[in-house]
């Protein structure tokens, strides 16, 4: 599991930033929840009704060991995600936006109750494939990305109706942090001799340095040491829209600087860090 890096506990994080998600709904004017988002088809209303589809999906699966998933046949785990959340987000047009707050407040902390209990580097209720899909994943890699999704749903929401928040360095930096762990997997496909790193910088507040070292016949994360084989920086509002495609890659590789080995650093600044 150390190809993933040092643990990331995001546990005390989600009272935050559901907090700063749900003082944002509360203050929406009925237009609000009506104006588009950067989520094909989606209004506010819709990303709100996706989260909490996110809350009950998981307190269903990993708390009461609820199996409910049901594929069609050759059915991808991305056009199943694709189908369900489309299907219950078109369920929750129904609700209205006071319930879904109070459906938010009441589930939340029984999430942070399913988080606290969680032993981080047990092997996850649900594999983080986008950081390793040939491999199980710890449980603080699973609880990061559900951290990385409400808070990314809730700057998709702030995106639409123009206000800005939640983006405070200590809510934001594990953000940026759990998804410099799909580093790895970016470069998957590209073999390079023993020993070869890629350094990926993040600019800005929330930022950081990380690396990823060939070792073993894999990428596996490392410090950012020595001479790489190639090197990427990239602003941190760019690297969080690129890993979960709100930018393109070519926006991204604007927003970008590049050295070194093309093809690693062309790997890199096509980083996803979500289902797609």
């Amino acid at each position: 599991m150390m190809i993933f890096g040092p643990a990331v506990d995001v546990r005390p994080l989600f009272p935050r930033e559901r907090r700063a998600l749900l003082d944002l709904l509360g203050a929406l004017s009925p237009a609000d929840w009506a104006r588009p988002t950067v989520c094909p088809g989606w209004d506010v209303h819709d990303v709100v009704g996706h989260v909490l589809n996110d809350y009950m999906r998981r307190l269903s699966g990993s708390r009461d060991g609820h199996g409910g998933a049901v594929f069609a046949d050759d059915e991808t785990l991305p056009a199943y995600l694709a189908r369900t959340n489309e299907t219950f987000v078109q369920a929750a047009r129904q609700l209205s936006p006071r319930l879904m707050i109070e459906l938010l407040e009441h589930l939340g902390p029984r999430l942070d109750a399913l988080w606290a209990a969680r032993d981080l580097h047990a092997p996850a209720d649900l594999n983080v494939s986008w950081a390793a899909d040939d491999i199980g994943s710890p449980a603080w890699l699973d609880i990061g990305r559900e951290y990385t999704e409400f808070w990314v749903h809730q700057q998709q929401v702030r995106d639409a109706v123009s206000v800005p928040g939640a983006d405070e360095p200590d809510l934001m930096a594990p953000v940026l942090d759990v998804f410099a762990r799909a580093l790895p997997h970016a470069l998957r496909m590209h073999d390079r001799p023993e020993g070869s790193t890629v350094h990926l910088t993040v600019r800005g507040p929330a930022g950081g340095r990380w690396g990823a070292i060939r070792a073993e016949g894999r990428w596996r994360m490392a410090e950012p040491q020595g001479e790489p084989a190639a090197h990427v920086s990239i602003d941190q509002d760019a690297f969080w829209r690129l890993a979960t495609r709100g930018i393109t890659v070519e926006q991204a590789r604007r927003r970008a600087t590049a050295g070194g080995d093309p093809e690693l650093t062309a790997a890199v600044t096509a980083l996803l860090a979500v289902i797609a």
